[in-house]
């Protein structure tokens, strides 16, 4: 017997969008996401061929079901399971894209705690842009 309609909350686990199942829960109840254009509740049904918004972190994906599943599987089975609009995939790349330019000087250092020299670096560049001396 295959499933043919699964829980919003369910499905959204199971396509990855969100990494626990109590996570895509409280995003349905926070309204960052809606089915058909409409809000919705967790225990609302999923059926193929419905479109979902879902928001992200400050990413937004418009994407339409193509599959349905209760059981989270891996990352390439989550990617049967729909289909990203095209205008969803172009404004989601922009923004990517836009984030990454925006990042803060000397986010891409290293990935902890900056070192001693790391840090100099950060003021050498800093120094820079607000027009002050760049020697020591």
């Amino acid at each position: 017997m295959a499933v043919e309609v699964v829980r919003i909350d369910k499905w959204l686990w199971a396509a990855r969008f969100y990494k626990t199942r109590s996570a895509a829960t409280d995003a349905v109840l926070g309204g960052r996401v809606h089915l058909n254009d409409a809000r919705v509740r967790p225990s609302k049904e999923v059926k193929a061929g419905d479109i979902v918004e879902v928001k992200v972190g400050q990413l937004q994906w418009t994407v339409v079901v193509r599959g349905i599943s209760a059981k989270r599987g891996s990352a390439s089975v989550a990617a049967t399971l729909y289909d990203e609009t095209p205008e969803s995939a172009a404004e989601r790349e922009r923004r990517v894209a836009e984030l990454r330019l925006s990042r803060p000087i000397g986010a891409d250092l290293s990935g902890g705690r900056p070192t001693k020299q790391d840090r100099r670096r950060i003021e050498s560049l800093r120094r820079a842009q607000r027009g002050g001396p760049t020697g020591r």
